[in-house]
């Protein structure tokens, strides 16, 4: 699963994207330290399209919200990596 960006319109004219719910962005390496892995286990993950990515141009970054909903539907199906 991945996200896109999108610019939404602003009063004032400015085109900059608008914060979403869901909190800041985290790298590869604190997703690795919210789920005790290593951060390459992370990029593989995004690499093979496991884990749910937010990709702004050639960088990939994770919603912590989001990847605790990953891991609930896991634990939920049963499926482990």
């Amino acid at each position: 699963m991945r996200t896109t960006i999108v610019p939404e319109a602003r009063e004032g004219g400015g085109g900059a994207p608008r914060p979403r719910p869901g909190g800041a962005l985290l790298t590869a390496e604190q997703v690795g330290e919210l789920l005790g892995v290593p951060k390459s286990w992370v990029y593989e993950q995004s690499r093979k399209g496991r884990i749910p990515t937010v990709t702004l141009g050639r960088y990939r970054r994770y919603r912590a919200a989001t990847i605790e909903q990953w891991v609930a539907q896991l634990e939920d199906e049963g499926v482990g990596f």
